[in-house]
């Protein structure tokens, strides 16, 4: 077929000595594109199989597609004599099945993106079988077209314009320049059976309503109108790959810790908007371990976050994610509940565990050792037991020289991130605060030269996604 050699030729879809996998439902696309692959195989040099997954969907028909299937790969897809006399070998099936219905049920989601995984699961299983390097799938210049639609639709950007992409994460639509209607003269040339999803047929599908009702009236008002919105698209993908590629480099500054992504909000702030969205978007991919395929609404929300005068402002992402501020910067993470920190008794000397801190406390005589934050002496005359805990409302801490004030203001001042307040040490003795964690012990409670003292040292036991 012309139309889709070319489009192969002009982006190196298949490079020589590739292996390609192509998934075969049994419908006109995929017979085309299995048969059209075929007859390709000696001139491009690359190596080809098949693949068929029944969704177990239709019950008698979804075991008609499979045996036609099978039928049709060994009757037109066998081995392949040559004109310098050389033979291709017969082009090998892989065969899989899941039933679609219960997985939708059990992972709470709808029957077409449960048979959207597991096919595309099966298929990257089969590859891997095979020693394929390409998985390649029968999308059409039609399908391109109704995807854009659908995504127009619902609201998209560039990104949902640029429709059905050539080519991802070694996935190949040789077809996507290709018309059905071209398909279906490249069937009837060669004769070639294929086998129809009712389901296809089913209005109540919104892709499908598209396919028959809307496409057909812009066909009518402009000829070739799959193929041009094919080409427009392609235009557009070159814009969306362009500004993403701005974005990745900008990505580049984050620094990561675990699951945790950190980059300067001033860096976002300083972008234009449509780099600045797309370089969050490149941050969120790389915690999921992929291009995170996520909303305008989430991404406008995240750039909002950074403009937020709130220094320790929040977000809850889907995905699992969670994004915030840190002051100057902004924090993306996977949502985890840290330890919890319950009020606990401190041996007097001894050694705990509290949350993410590992606390020490000897007996020790003060002779002006030096007083620091998370190393200490509390006069053993002002403290006779101490409980550490959380901060809780109305705590106050006066530092040695300096005003009183709330912990909570002390944290506010001293730029503690907000979701780490609530696990910074408190050591309150009958409810008045003798010390905290990373600030220091009260003057109230100061050893004096020559006085017996609780020498207490802290150490955090850093989670790995901080």
């Amino acid at each position: 077929m012309e139309s889709m050699e070319k489009f192969i030729a002009h982006l190196g879809l298949i490079p020589p000595g590739s292996h390609v996998l192509c998934a075969v439902s049994g419908g006109a696309d995929s017979v085309c594109l299995l048969h059209a692959l075929y007859h390709l195989r000696a001139e491009l040099d690359f190596t080809l199989s098949a693949a068929h997954f029944d969704h177990q969907l239709r019950g008698e028909e979804s075991r008609r597609d499979a045996a036609f299937v099978a039928q049709f790969v060994a009757l037109c897809c066998g081995p392949q004599r040559l004109p310098d006399g050389s033979q291709l070998p017969a082009v090998p099936l892989f065969s899989g099945s899941g039933d679609v219905s219960a997985q939708a049920a059990q992972m709470g989601i709808g029957t077409e993106e449960a048979a959207r995984q597991m096919r595309y699961a099966f298929l990257h299983r089969a590859a891997q079988q095979a020693g394929a390097t390409l998985i390649a799938t029968a999308h059409t210049a039609d399908d391109n077209g109704e995807t854009i639609l659908f995504h127009l639709a619902r609201g998209t950007g560039l990104r949902g314009l640029g429709g059905i992409p050539p080519a991802r994460d070694g996935v190949i639509r040789p077809l996507l320049t290709t018309t059905r209607r071209q398909v279906e003269n490249y069937l009837a040339y060669y004769g070639l059976p294929h086998v129809e999803d009712s389901s296809n047929q089913d209005d109540s599908y919104s892709r499908n309503r598209i396919r028959h009702q809307i496409m057909p009236v812009l066909e009518g008002l402009f000829p070739n109108f799959a193929a041009r919105l094919a080409d427009n698209a392609a235009l557009l993908r070159a814009d969306e790959d362009y500004l993403t590629s701005l974005a990745r480099d900008q990505a580049g500054q984050a620094q990561q810790s675990g699951d945790c992504l950190s980059i300067p909000v001033q860096t976002l702030l300083d972008l234009p908007d449509p780099v600045a969205a797309r370089t969050i978007r490149v941050l969120l991919g790389q915690l999921n371990g992929g291009d995170q395929d996520c909303g305008a609404v989430h991404l406008h929300a995240l750039l909002d976050l950074c403009r937020s005068p709130r220094p320790s402002a929040r977000l809850d992402l889907p995905w699992g994610l969670t994004a915030r501020r840190e002051y100057g910067l902004l924090v993306l993470a996977r949502r985890s509940s840290p330890p919890s920190m319950e009020p606990i008794h401190l041996p007097l000397p001894g050694e705990i565990r509290v949350g993410d801190w590992q606390v020490v406390c000897g007996a020790e005589r003060y002779i002006g050792q030096p007083q620091g934050p998370l190393e200490f002496y509390l006069s053993q005359e002002a403290v006779s037991s101490l409980t550490v805990r959380p901060r809780q409302t109305g705590d106050r801490l006066t530092l040695l020289g300096r005003p009183g004030k709330s912990i909570k203001k002390w944290f506010v001042d001293e730029k503690v991130p907000r979701h780490l307040r609530n696990q910074v040490p408190v050591f309150a003795q009958n409810g008045v605060v003798a010390a905290v964690a990373g600030l220091g012990p009260d003057a109230a409670c100061l050893p004096q030269p020559g006085e017996r003292s609780w020498h207490i040292s802290l150490t955090r036991l850093r989670r790995p996604e901080e």
